[in-house]
């Protein structure tokens, strides 16, 4: 994760943002009104429809393709589990004396790979502890290398210990770029933006009425700013209320099981 978005103060600014904008547009409409009592809404009708068609299929867009990347990376999750389980297992095609050795730098690898996911969203640990467990990789891999040419090793080694390692450090690497792959922020800043500018239309329109109906101005507002706060929260699932780390379950298990 290269960047990520806290909702709540968004969706804080986008509900102030919004309510300012909706008064705005009201006092533009009032002074319209005034100047053009007949015609000062001509078309208006055809702009608004553009610009709330355009502002609903921007969130269609972000709303349905962040839970894909939440699913992905749940899965992904699992897939580690799983590649380095196997890697625990084929340990025992190793000698007794170079097992333990590596099944204990297996066993810091995997807690390094919890603390990098614990440490988010403060980023800057989180890559911190991503590169200890580059680091653990090397290491693994060389040890593992010099241990399949020693004596007393099964026959065939190399052949599955191997291959099951690099099992293990691709999915890692893919959990990585997966995390850092999100909407780009100029779209979350054009979800402002439409809002904003929705809400203006939304206050012009409403120029007519002697009074505000608060009933309408709430309903709208407020179903705009948690459609946009839900989206935030499963865009980044580790950094709000709307949280993945449940699934990393599977991992802390896979460790209390490498006695």
């Amino acid at each position: 994760m290269e960047y990520w978005i806290p909702a709540l103060p968004f969706a804080a600014a986008l509900l102030l943002g919004m309510l300012i904008c909706l008064e705005i547009g009201r006092r533009l409409g009032i002074r319209s009104l005034a100047k053009y009592p007949h015609g000062a809404a001509s078309g208006l009708g055809l702009v608004e429809g553009a610009v709330f068609a355009l502002y609903g299929l921007l969130v269609a867009f972000t709303f349905s393709d962040a839970p894909t990347r939440t699913d992905v990376a749940k899965r992904m999750i699992q897939e580690e589990a799983n590649a380095i389980d196997t890697v625990y297992m084929r340990l025992d095609l190793l000698s007794v004396e170079s097992q333990e050795a590596l099944r204990e730098q297996l066993r810091r690898y995997v807690d390094s790979r919890l603390e990098t996911y614990r440490k988010l969203p403060d980023i800057k640990a989180a890559e911190m502890e991503l590169s200890k467990s580059a680091k653990l990789q090397t290491d693994i891999w060389s040890q593992a290398v010099a241990a399949t040419r020693l004596q007393g090793v099964h026959p065939d080694a190399a052949k599955l210990l191997l291959p099951a390692l690099n099992d293990m450090f691709d999915i890692a690497g893919t959990r990585t770029m997966a995390s850092r792959m999100h909407v780009p922020l100029i779209i979350f800043a054009l979800l402002f933006l439409l809002a904003l500018v929705c809400s203006v239309l939304a206050g012009y329109g409403m120029a007519g009425e002697k009074e505000r109906s608060w009933l309408h101005i709430l309903a709208f507002v407020i179903i705009t700013v948690i459609t946009v706060y839900v989206v935030l929260e499963i865009e980044y699932p580790r950094t709000g209320f709307i949280r993945i780390n449940a699934y990393d379950q599977v991992l802390v298990d896979l460790r209390q099981s490498m006695h």
